[in-house]
């Protein structure tokens, strides 16, 4: 018998999971040859009852299992040695010069949780790697983050006109409330630029789709002053190769530092920024901070990537649930208590928390479908390109995370 555990999560803002009972009962139907052990918690967003009904084992015991799934980062204290371990470690983006170390759940010291996953010989797979030849993730929590940080960020625009804002997400804790809400504002003005064209991107668009702003092309949107408008800039619209190559998204991937970004002249009219955009370190950043004074009508950033001190310069910090907004001084950009002559920047690194159940159902469908058969039957490459760590050994496609981890 395989026997597979599900975490207690660490954060007390994280009602996620990385199967639902409904998944747990799906696997089981599935399998015969597994068992699904549950560690009890009254945070999660299904109770254990549930998971008792569908057929899980509620144990605080996780010892007996082969692979644990998390969601976010485990604390380092909880990692039991020998173990098969699956979680968002937010280490891949790490480069030897430390950028992009501060990804991730705020105050989890990624030195330490790898050198304990490296001391207790554990296996560490991590679902951001889980990729197919062309590099596309087949897990993500993206959409949800982008139907969220969509909403938020509107809301966060409402408040700057000194409108009335929105119920929030985790308070409606229903997609289709968020939806039922959003069609009966108005979001006057509206100048909205989205980056991206994968999940999160989309999840953000399909959300759009129910307000009353207008989609425009970008030839449009720079033309069109007057209506609320929103314009979506694919990748192969915000960057150039810089020698004046045409766009190749694969030539991208492989060579980010190849190229610029172009979204300045499409910052004139805009008031809301919305980054949707997958981002790689060696990718060019949005823009500089010296820019902002030339983007006159911006007063707010929707960054739902989230990566700090990243492609968007403005993000210091990622924000909370709880307190998802702060905003900064046009001069300087020091952060400031919120005025009428400030940038509003929503930064949230969990957004698809707010929805947790909804959420958790898409993510755990791509764990059935498209993870554990090629754990349980035999993997056809998939599991092991997502291997950061084998038995306290780095393998040698993340020897960079090694180096980061020594200096």
């Amino acid at each position: 018998m395989i026997k597979i555990g599900i975490i207690k999560e660490s954060r007390s803002d994280d009602k996620r999971t990385p199967l639902t009972p409904k998944n747990v009962k799906d696997l089981l139907t599935s399998f015969s040859n597994i068992d699904l052990i549950v560690e009890p918690s009254t945070n999660r967003c299904f109770t254990d009852q549930e998971y008792k009904n569908n057929g899980a084992i509620i144990s605080k015991n996780l010892d007996v299992c082969d692979l644990i799934l998390g969601v976010k980062e485990i604390d380092p204290k909880n990692l039991i040695p020998n173990k098969k371990y699956m979680f968002f470690s937010h280490t891949s983006k790490i480069q030897s010069d430390n950028s992009a170390a501060a990804q991730g759940t705020p105050g989890m010291d990624k030195k330490l949780l790898l050198k304990e996953i490296q001391n207790k010989k554990i296996t560490l797979i991590d679902y951001e790697n889980i990729r197919d030849n062309l590099s596309r993730r087949y897990l993500g929590f993206g959409r949800f983050a982008g139907i969220v940080g969509c909403y938020n960020t509107l809301n966060l625009y409402l408040e700057t006109l000194g409108e009335k804002p929105m119920p929030r997400a985790y308070e409606l804790n229903s997609y289709d409330k968020l939806k039922e809400n959003i069609v009966k504002r108005d979001f006057i003005n509206a100048k909205i630029l989205l980056t991206g064209d994968g999940r999160v991107a989309k999840g953000s668009l399909e959300l759009l789709n129910y307000t009353n702003i207008v989609k425009k092309n970008k030839d449009k949107y720079l033309q069109d002053h007057n209506s609320s408008m929103y314009c979506n800039l694919t990748t192969a619209e915000y960057v150039e190769e810089k020698t004046g190559n045409t766009f190749s998204l694969s030539h991208f991937i492989k060579y980010p530092n190849m190229y610029y970004s172009i979204l300045e002249k499409y910052m004139t009219n805009t008031n809301i920024l919305i980054s949707a955009h997958y981002w790689d370190p060696k990718s060019p950043k949005m823009f500089e901070k010296k820019d902002i004074n030339k983007f006159k009508n911006l007063k707010v950033i929707g960054d739902i990537t989230c990566d700090v001190n990243g492609s968007i310069p403005t993000t210091y910090r990622s924000s909370t649930i709880q307190k998802p907004y702060y905003f900064l001084n046009y001069e300087n950009l020091q952060e400031i208590d919120g005025n009428n002559n400030s940038l509003a920047v929503m930064a949230v690194d969990n957004l698809p928390s707010e929805l947790p159940k909804d959420s958790s159902q898409e993510f755990g469908n791509g764990i059935v479908n498209e993870v554990l058969p090629f754990i349980i039957k035999g993997d056809d490459g998939r599991i092991k390109k997502a291997t950061i760590i084998e038995k306290g050994e780095f393998l040698p496609n993340y020897i960079y995370v090694k180096e980061y981890m020594n200096n």
